[in-house]
């Protein structure tokens, strides 16, 4: 079976789903590419892009919280929806994929700390540079 008989077909700028939506399912990106973002103020932040092979929203898989940003595809993509019963039933058919998914969300805490660590330094510079010493 070809990739383009899987998942549904979005269309550029198309939501796959906004900030503050319920959902119990992640998606996994077959074609094209998804960017998430915030909406704060009346403004966009970008934060992340996914690509061909990547998964997106599985927070809603572990916790029961409204989705925290928004997604929209970037030209066309093709994502396939997991929901929770079939994503546990992948993880017994296949173990290795529960070890991926760590992996991946290891990966994606790491980059979360180096930006914190960053952010954190830009901060303290524009501050002066100091705590205030006595």
């Amino acid at each position: 079976m070809k990739t383009g008989d899987l998942g549904k077909a979005y269309q550029d700028h198309e939501m796959v789903f906004r900030q503050g939506e319920a959902g119990d399912w992640m998606y996994v990106v077959l074609e094209g590419k998804v960017e998430i973002y915030l909406e704060r103020d009346g403004h966009e932040i970008p934060l992340r892009l996914f690509r061909q092979g990547d998964f997106l929203g599985e927070m809603s898989l572990f916790q029961r919280e409204l989705r925290p940003y928004n997604a929209r595809a970037l030209g066309a993509a093709r994502l396939l929806t997991v929901d929770k019963k079939n994503f546990l039933r992948r993880i017994q058919e296949d173990p290795t994929m529960a070890f991926r998914l760590v992996q991946e969300l290891t990966g994606r805490i790491q980059e979360l700390n180096e930006d914190i660590a960053v952010l954190s330094r830009a901060l303290r510079e524009s501050m002066g540079g100091s705590r205030g010493g006595s």
